[in-house]
C-alpha cells in the first residue's frame, strides 16, 4: 500500500500516525492490515481509524513505549461558561487537550470495561471533579455500590442523599424512589405553570422565596449485580429515569464490568445516551457497548473510547486518576462543613398492596380518606400538593397518589402533564364509604329482579 505519513500526534499513551493514500487506493486496504502493522512495529495492539473523522487520511494509533499517565490534577481547570455544577474533567485526549464531560447535557452515561481497565478509576474521577467544585446545594448524589469499597470513600459527606447503599436488595427500592421524587418534581412543575425544566422551576422557587432544588447524580458502580437481584425493577426504573430524568434534574452515571446483553439490555442501552468503553475482551463485548468495534484494542489502565452511542467521532481519551491520599482529602474537607442531610424515606420500601384488597376498598392508610378529599376539593392531585395540606413526607404523599390511581380515582402520571381528578364532589360520599368499608344499603335496590339475581352470591342462584 502507498501512503506517506503527513502529520503525527503524540498523546500520553498512543501516538497517532497519519497516513495520506495514494490515489485509487481504498481505505480497507489499510485496515486489513493492522496485525501486520502491529507485528512489524513490535506493538501489543494498533488502532486503525480508516479515515480520520473530518480529514482525508488515515490514522495509525501506536501505543508509545514510555506512556504517561494522568491525575486529575493535570486536566482540572477553570470551566468554560455556561457549565453547569455536574460539569467533570475525564483526562487528555490523544492531542494532550483536557476533556470535560458535562452530564447535565450529556443527561446519563454507561461506563463498563473489564477489571482493571479503568472503570472505578473514572467513576471516582467524576465524583471528586464535581465535589471541587459543587456545593451539597447544587448537587446531591445516591451511590450505589453493591461491592462495598469502590465508593465507601465518600461516606458521610454532606452531598449524600442516602448513605452509600451496598445491599443489591435495598438498590431496587432506591431506585424506584428516585422515580417517585422524579414524579414528584414533575409534579411541581405541573403546578407551578410554565416551567419546563429544574433550571425553570428553580427561577420560580427563587421569586417565591424557596430553596431550589438540587440536581441529583445516581451512580451505579456495579449494575450486573442488581440485575442478579431484581432485574425487571431495576430495568424498569433505570428506563424511566432515562426516559424523564432530564427535565427534572435527575442524572444517572451507571457502570458494569460486564457488557453482556443480559446487564447492558436494549431498554438500558437506549434510554443512556453516552457512553465510555474501556478496554473489553472482544469485538462482540465493544458492540454491547458503543454500537461498534474499537473497543478491543484499547490498552487498559485508563485507555478510553467516549461519545454519544453510535458515534463514528468516538474521542480516545487517558482517563484522569485520583490518588487515595487526594480522595481522603477531598472528603474530609466536606465531611468537616457539614454532616448529610439524609432522606431515610427514599430507603423505604413502598406498602404493598393487592389487587383484591384494592377492589373491596381496603383501608391501607389511614391519611388515604383525607387525600382523596383533598384532591377532590382541590381539583388537583400532586405529591406535593398532599405533603403541604397533610404535613406528611415525600414517601408517604407517594404512596397516596399511587393508591389514588390503583382505584381510579386520579389519572396515571404522563410526565410533565397535571394529574386529572376524576370524580366529583357528589360521588365523594359514596367513595369514602367504600374506602372505609362502610355500609351502604340494600345493594340490591332500585335493580331489576336480573340485576339482583346478578349480584347474590352464587349459592342462592342455583
Amino acid at each position: 500500500v502507498q501512503a506517506n505519513v503527513v502529520n503525527t500526534v503524540t498523546g500520553p499513551r498512543v501516538t497517532r500516525y497519519e497516513l495520506q493514500l495514494a490515489p485509487g487506493t481504498k481505505v480497507s486496504r489499510v485496515t486489513s492490515l493492522k496485525a501486520d502493522l502491529a507485528y512489524s512495529l513490535a506493538a501489543t495492539d494498533v488502532r486503525v481509524l480508516a479515515p480520520i473523522p473530518g480529514k482525508t487520511a488515515v490514522g495509525v494509533e501506536v501505543p508509545n513505549v514510555t506512556p504517561s499517565f494522568v491525575a486529575l490534577g493535570d486536566v482540572y481547570g477553570p470551566f468554560p461558561h455556561g457549565a453547569s455544577p455536574l460539569a467533570c474533567w475525564l483526562g487528555k485526549d490523544i492531542t494532550g487537550k483536557a476533556v470535560l464531560a458535562d452530564l447535565r447535557k450529556m443527561v446519563h452515561l454507561l461506563v463498563a470495561g473489564t477489571t482493571g481497565s479503568g472503570k472505578s478509576a473514572c467513576i471516582n474521577c467524576i465524583i471528586s471533579s464535581i465535589l471541587l467544585r459543587a456545593t451539597p446545594e447544587q448537587v446531591r448524589m445516591i451511590l450505589i455500590d453493591p461491592k462495598k469499597v469502590e465508593l465507601s470513600n465518600f461516606d458521610g459527606i454532606p452531598h449524600l442523599l442516602t448513605p452509600v447503599v451496598t445491599d443489591p436488595r435495598k438498590a431496587g427500592t432506591v431506585l424506584m424512589n428516585i422515580v417517585h421524587e422524579m414524579e414528584r418534581r414533575y409534579d411541581l412543575m405541573s403546578n407551578t405553570g410554565g416551567a419546563q425544566s429544574l433550571k425553570d422551576l428553580n427561577r420560580m422557587r427563587e421569586k417565591q422565596g424557596e430553596r431550589p432544588l438540587p440536581y441529583i447524580l445516581l451512580v451505579i458502580d456495579e449494575l450486573a449485580d442488581l440485575m442478579m437481584v431484581a432485574p425487571n425493577d431495576v430495568e424498569h426504573a433505570i428506563t424511566r429515569l432515562g426516559q424523564l430524568g432530564r427535565a427534572a434534574g435527575v442524572h444517572m452515571v451507571v457502570a458494569t464490568q460486564r457488557p453482556s446483553v443480559d446487564v447492558i439490555t436494549g431498554l438500558i442501552k437506549s434510554n443512556i445516551p453516552w457512553r465510555i468503553a474501556f478496554a473489553v475482551a472482544s469485538q462482540t463485548d465493544s458492540r454491547v457497548i458503543l454500537d461498534q468495534g474499537g473497543a478491543e484494542t484499547l490498552l487498559g489502565e485508563g485507555d478510553m473510547l467516549f461519545g454519544p452511542s453510535g458515534s463514528p467521532r468516538m474521542l480516545r481519551v487517558q482517563g484522569a486518576f485520583v490518588e487515595q491520599a487526594e480522595m481522603a482529602l477531598l472528603t474530609s474537607h466536606w465531611r468537616a462543613q457539614a454532616a448529610p442531610e439524609l432522606r431515610t424515606d427514599l430507603l423505604e420500601a413502598a406498602a404493598q398492596t393487592t389487587s383484591g384488597e384494592a377492589a373491596h376498598g381496603a383501608l391501607e392508610d389511614e391519611l388515604l380518606p383525607d387525600a382523596i378529599t383533598t384532591v377532590v376539593n382541590t381539583g388537583a392531585a400532586s405529591v406535593a400538593l398532599l405533603q403541604r395540606r397533610l404535613r406528611v413526607g415525600y414517601a408517604r404523599a407517594g404512596r397516596l397518589i399511587d393508591m389514588m390511581e390503583e382505584q381510579g380515582i386520579i389519572s396515571g402520571f404522563d410526565g410533565s402533564k397535571a394529574r386529572n381528578v376524576l370524580i366529583d364532589e357528589a360521588a365523594l360520599p359514596r367513595v369514602l364509604a367504600e374506602i372505609r368499608g362502610e355500609p351502604q344499603g340494600d345493594p340490591g335496590a332500585g335493580k331489576s329482579a336480573e340485576d339482583t339475581a346478578e349480584w347474590q352470591p352464587a349459592e342462592a342462584t342455583e
